[in-house]
């Protein structure tokens, strides 16, 4: 007789942090019916989902696909999605004998799924948020969520260690924290490190604060440079995504440039701004979420060709307007704390 299936595998081993991140959403979805949940993603990811409550373990995708396949098969599930289709994400299910499968449509590979999902964005929307994007393919399934917000758990072990950190750099609350890069490698060299440092000039002037800058440890030297020119204190590349989550919590606010930090903020209840500088960054899909959150939008005429990985220059971050972020943020921290995962909060005009 075959084992009875049970639980949900969600598969995760695309993109970056924010792609991670707004997918927990749907494994609480999933949860809800199929109760036990795992996540298999990128190696570098893992630390994302480790501590997360709903799931009961993190696998990694770094084993040869004949021996992740069998890590499937004798996981017994029924049913698996996956938030971000390749030929060997698709795949893995299939071969690991899954009998529930949800992914994209309208893929060479689609038809290894038994439910296919049409991206809303690939029809055109640019409004509707991520979360709820990713939560079509747990819709297919039967399964949903009322609150959208993303999961990001803290440990202990992080706000420890972080307390460690923030002592030997001198940090006194309260503090601000500046989260200037984007994880865009190409962009290092070229990243408008001038105009970020005055903004952390003008945030420590106009709320009397601290300002902590942070960073990636592949752009370290941006974090570093900007908090010279800022007067700040660096922690860029210093922090695990987890003492990261713990710093957000303990700040008096995060802004943060479009980016997967930017989603642990929100994520972990720090008031966070936003910042969206280019044209094409489409701020309504990839908000923060969270209980304090708002979005400041580009207002630099950007040619269309300019996107985030072929821009040459990032003119629209070195014609930041700081006294709109700060106008922002003041807001943002005037805003009464709502209940979690209730709408983006506010967006700042432009």
């Amino acid at each position: 007789m075959a084992p009875s299936r049970s639980g949900a595998l969600v598969i995760c081993t695309g993109g970056g942090i924010g792609d991670v991140l707004l997918a927990t959403p749907v494994m609480r979805a999933l949860a809800g019916r199929f109760g036990r949940v795992v996540a298999l993603t990128a190696p570098e990811h893992r630390a994302l989902l480790a501590d997360d409550p709903v799931l009961e373990s993190v696998w990694t995708d770094d084993v040869p696909f004949a021996s992740q396949a069998a890590r499937i098969a004798k996981g017994h599930f029924a049913a698996a999605v996956v938030t971000w289709a390749t030929l060997r994400s698709a795949a893995l299910p299939y071969f690991g004998g899954v009998p529930l499968r949800a992914g994209q449509a309208r893929r060479l590979y689609s038809g290894l799924f038994t439910h296919r999902v049409v991206v809303r964005s690939e029809l055109g929307d640019t409004n509707t948020h991520w979360t709820q994007i990713l939560l079509d393919f747990a819709r297919t399934l039967g399964c949903d969520v009322a609150d959208a917000t993303p999961n990001f758990t803290v440990a202990d072990a992080a706000r420890a260690s972080l307390a460690r950190t923030l002592a030997g750099a001198g940090v006194e609350e309260p503090f601000i924290v500046l989260h200037p890069t984007r994880g865009i490698a190409a962009a290092v060299r070229r990243w408008p490190t001038a105009r970020l440092g005055a903004l952390a000039r003008a945030i420590a002037r106009e709320f009397g604060v601290c300002v902590v800058v942070t960073g990636g440890p592949h752009d370290r030297d941006v974090s570093d440079r900007v908090a010279e020119l800022g007067d700040a204190v660096t922690l860029g590349g210093r922090t695990t995504i987890g003492e990261f989550g713990a710093l957000a919590q303990r700040a008096r606010a995060v802004v943060a440039m479009d980016s997967g930090p930017m989603h642990v903020a929100a994520a972990v209840g720090a008031p966070t701004l936003g910042l969206f500088a280019l044209r094409s960054d489409e701020p309504d899909r990839w908000a923060p979420l969270g209980p304090r959150v708002a979005v400041m939008r580009g207002t630099y005429p950007c040619p269309p060709s300019h996107r985030k990985e072929t821009c040459p220059d990032f003119a629209c971050v070195d014609a930041l307007e700081i006294p709109r972020v700060l106008a922002a943020l003041d807001g943002l921290l005037g805003i009464k704390a709502e209940t979690p995962g209730h709408g983006h909060g506010q967006i700042a005009p432009g």
